[in-house]
């Protein structure tokens, strides 16, 4: 039972990374378009919001721990 979890929770995360990547470059092509038309605001949000989804994995197993 227990290697059915894993194989699953291993078997979802392969798939949802084709997602997550996507987005990555959806970011970075948002972020140099706003930097070279001279709004940097829209870049600094995404920034922060990058940084927060970094570090939120790190807090919740430091708070588990």
């Amino acid at each position: 039972m227990k290697a059915k979890i894993i194989v699953l929770t291993a078997l979802i995360a392969l798939v949802s990374t084709s997602a997550t990547i996507a987005q990555c470059a959806m970011c970075r092509a948002t972020v140099g378009s706003n930097l070279s038309e001279g709004r940097g605001v829209i870049g600094t949000g995404i920034n922060v919001g990058i940084v927060y989804l970094l570090l939120m994995p790190y807090i919740l197993v430091g708070a588990l721990i």
